[in-house]
């Protein structure tokens, strides 16, 4: 269960950037609904994400309940593939364990974000495709939460 909640921080990680860099995001697990509430920086519930484990793949609602997008592990290219509510395919995120950082790319291939882990900040810093940094996960344990600070430059 640890690893699951794990791996579902992840990849929400993932959304929240693409939810929008515009404005300041938070996160928090929701035991009680056993989902990922996303809010706004006035604390409005913006969107969800919930783990479907008859289908094996988490998805992803706005706050009426409409459903935004899924995200599916593919084992064979050992990536994790992103759809919309049509089912067609907007991009793919893999690890490069070269450069110890995930890749964003759309469907087309073309590198979108890059996110990399600062040991000396202990937080998770999001770069775009020409290395400019768009923000940083910054987790809060008074609050016990991630928080999405964006980037001044």
């Amino acid at each position: 269960m640890e690893k699951i909640k794990l791996i579902l921080t992840f990849l929400i990680l993932i959304f929240t950037v693409q939810i929008g860099l515009s404005q300041e995001l938070t996160q928090k697990y929701n035991s009680l609904l056993q989902r990922t509430e996303f809010y706004d920086s006035y604390g409005n519930m913006v969107a969800y994400a919930k783990e479907n484990s008859l289908l094996n793949q988490i998805e992803y609602y706005d706050n009426y309940g409409n459903l935004i997008k899924t995200e599916k592990k593919n084992t064979l290219l050992n990536r994790t593939e992103t759809y919309d509510s049509y089912g067609n395919q907007q991009g793919y995120e893999q690890r490069n364990s070269l450069l110890n950082q995930n890749e964003t790319y759309d469907r087309n291939g073309n590198q979108k974000l890059v996110k990399k882990w600062n040991e000396l900040l202990q937080r998770y810093e999001v770069y775009d495709s020409y290395g400019n940094m768009k923000g940083y996960y910054k987790y809060n344990s008074l609050l016990d939460q991630y928080e999405f600070v964006q980037s001044s430059y």
